[in-house]
């Protein structure tokens, strides 16, 4: 694939958080193109995973939206052990590199605080953003997972 008909996936996917839509589905909807889905498909399938699972502040959704890329190029639906071994690495080394660069995995370590009650999102204000590092979350998501898909030539 020819990687420049993409377009610069990384600010793609700050550009849809910025618009408002989750942490998973800036990172997922950016690469949607790269998996051949329509983006609008791709933003449902991962409105759920924000917040660290809606709002849980779990997994971060950024990393949530890593692996369902992954898990579209790679992903097996015949069962058998070697799938599974064929793509659990890949998400640990992604996950790897992501706990390496942003410090966490984990939804409510990277934003240092716990989950709040309700699950009503947030609004996006000049504050949200000041106090949030998600936007760069999403950028170093995007970023990694670029540059191991190059890795592994699917880009």
């Amino acid at each position: 694939m020819n990687q420049k008909a993409f377009g610069d996936l990384p600010q793609s996917a700050v550009d849809l958080f910025v618009a408002g839509y989750n942490c998973a589905q800036a990172v997922f909807g950016a690469f949607a193109p790269v998996i051949g889905m329509e983006r609008e498909k791709a933003l449902r399938l991962s409105s759920a995973f924000g917040g660290g699972f809606g709002r849980m502040r779990e997994v971060c959704g950024a990393f949530s939206g890593v692996t369902l890329v992954v898990g579209e190029l790679f992903g097996y639906s015949d069962l058998t052990e070697e799938n599974k071994d064929l793509l659990y690495p890949r998400v640990q080394e992604l996950g790897r590199r992501f706990r390496e660069r942003c410090g966490s995995l984990v939804c409510r370590e990277l934003l240092a605080f716990k989950a709040e009650e309700g699950g009503l999102a947030s609004p996006r204000t000049a504050e949200y953003y000041k106090t949030r590092p998600c936007a760069r979350l999403v950028e170093a998501a995007a970023e990694i997972l670029e540059e191991y898909l190059k890795e592994e030539g699917v880009l």
